[in-house]
């Protein structure tokens, strides 16, 4: 049976799916060249989007602006330092021609740069940024901190704008100027990545770097390390070298090393005053803080340190009587914080920190002192009036040797003294006290002046230990070196070569 009423069909929506057949069959037919015609047209408009953008001006105008006005400070106190002389090699002494960077340290000419860009050159030029190219004399150096200054004469200068080390902060922005592989008068960028870095380096016994990651190459040595404001911070010294695929040993891997300004400033200014730098001295052994944990079974306080002390610092391993530590009342066991404000973070660093100060100076400690028998610990705060740094320190042995040569009294050579004996003022090292029949007495007689050592010239005692200890190293590393030579300059004015045999 048929039903009278069928129920009517519903009208079926086709609209969506033939809006989306319709799209399809539209990409079919648009062809590869109209997609890129598209995408070319939207690149355009966006283009000029962001062209009209910048050309209202962007904090990338004010960036390149305040690049540009670093430079125009800086560059005109850089030089470019050219080096000739001889030195020490496998074979021998052979000639060499060397270059570097350095900047005005003031009007009066001095020019300051690395030891080691000038150490032993016969002949210095420093060229100024306007190209002009003159003769320098080298003043002094301190071959323990690898600083040198120079001095060039007759021309007008623009001295550079210093600032303070010790404002500098993991974070700044700094610039490097120099000539990275002869290219004068360059400039690069970059953070600060840390500050009180100790690197190992061979040839610098006092160490507190600035770390960077602005670029620093081979020729960047000795040129300065500025801050946003122009201001010179540090002086570019050393680059840690990458020996991995497409970074060359001596290239920039990263790691750019520089001199802070608190000990640049303390050794160039008695450079240029007397020609002999003073440091500062503690009278203190130290050992890293590590030592605690690796000796705790052998020493109570050493337990005790390892046990409770949390942070960095260096242990106090001993106190030399009577020194400037132990009037103080520094003792043994006692963990050096901080020295004038800065953490100590390594051993090496007390050394460093001391050094960069003077006699005389009072100097501010944080100390964490452990009371073994009492359980307890305790913070405490001294000031310490430095003593000066005896030349002897870390070269015992050399000093025992010259003794038994007969060299029993060594100074460094002054107007004084030469007015007291009556012989002409030579910078060098004068001879105080010799043994009568010993190997040296003839050929080095009391009232002689030492001016140079392996042909590289002395201007202190603390430089004649550092160049003799420096020789030892080098014939331990299989050096063809036979004899220590030291050039003497007798009472009566000659001057010959004199060998000690070392071997």
């Amino acid at each position: 049976m048929h039903d009278s009423n069928p129920t009517p069909h519903r009208p079926r929506h086709y609209g969506p799916s033939l809006a989306v057949l319709g799209a399809a069959a539209m990409v079919l037919f648009v062809t590869p060249e109209a997609v890129r015609r598209i995408g070319h047209a939207r690149t355009e408009v966006e283009i000029e989007q962001a062209s009209q953008r910048l050309a209202r001006g962007t904090i990338l105008d004010e960036l390149n602006e305040a690049f540009r006005d670093v430079a125009r400070v800086v560059e005109p106190s850089v030089v470019h330092v050219a080096t000739a002389g001889r030195s020490m090699s496998r074979a021998g002494m052979a000639p060499y021609l060397s270059t570097g960077s350095g900047w005005i340290y003031d009007a009066d000419g001095h020019v300051v740069t690395n030891a080691h860009v000038v150490d032993g050159a016969a002949r210095v030029e420093v060229q100024l940024h306007d190209g002009t190219v003159h003769p320098a004399e080298v003043v002094g150096m301190d071959l323990r901190t690898d600083i040198a200054v120079l001095r060039i004469d007759g021309v007008m200068l623009h001295p550079a704008v210093r600032g303070d080390s010790d404002a500098v902060r993991q974070g700044d922005m700094v610039f490097a100027f120099g000539s990275p592989f002869d290219f004068r008068f360059s400039m690069s960028k970059g953070i600060v990545s840390g500050v009180g870095r100790i690197a190992g380096l061979e040839d610098i016994d006092y160490e507190n770097f600035i770390q960077v990651d602005a670029a620093i190459n081979p020729g960047n040595s000795g040129g300065p390390l500025t801050d946003v404001r122009g201001r010179v911070v540090g002086m570019n010294t050393a680059i840690a070298t990458g020996r991995g695929p497409g970074v060359g040993q001596g290239q920039f891997a990263g790691i750019g090393l520089a001199i802070p300004m608190s000990m640049i400033e303390s050794v160039v200014d008695q450079l240029i005053g007397t020609g002999e730098v003073a440091k500062g001295f503690l009278g203190v052994s130290v050992a890293p803080i590590e030592m605690a944990r690796a000796m705790a079974d052998r020493d109570a306080t050493l337990a005790f340190i390892a046990e409770r002390f949390r942070g960095s610092g260096a242990i106090v391993t001993s106190v030399s009587e009577d020194g400037p530590a132990a009037r103080a009342g520094l003792r043994e066991g006692d963990v050096i914080v901080a020295i004038d404000g800065q953490r100590v973070t390594s051993r090496e660093l007390v050394p460093a920190l001391i050094s960069s100060k003077r006699p005389g100076d009072r100097v501010p400690f944080e100390l964490w002192r452990a009371d073994v028998e009492g359980g307890k610990e305790e913070t405490l705060r001294l000031e310490i009036v430095l003593d000066r740094l005896p030349a002897e320190v870390n070269h015992e042995g050399i000093v025992r040797g010259l003794r038994s040569l007969g060299l029993r009294r060594l100074d460094t050579h002054d107007e004084q003294h030469a007015s007291e004996l009556g012989i002409p003022y030579r910078r060098g090292v004068l001879v105080l006290d010799v043994d009568d029949g010993s190997p040296l007495a003839e050929a080095v007689p009391e009232g002689s002046v030492i001016v140079k050592v392996m042909n590289q010239p002395v201007g202190n005692l603390d430089d004649f230990y550092t160049r003799t200890s420096r020789v030892l190293v080098q014939m331990a590393r299989g050096m063809q070196v036979r004899d220590l030579v030291l050039h003497v300059v007798a009472p009566d004015g000659t001057e010959q070569a004199v060998p000690i045999p070392l071997r």
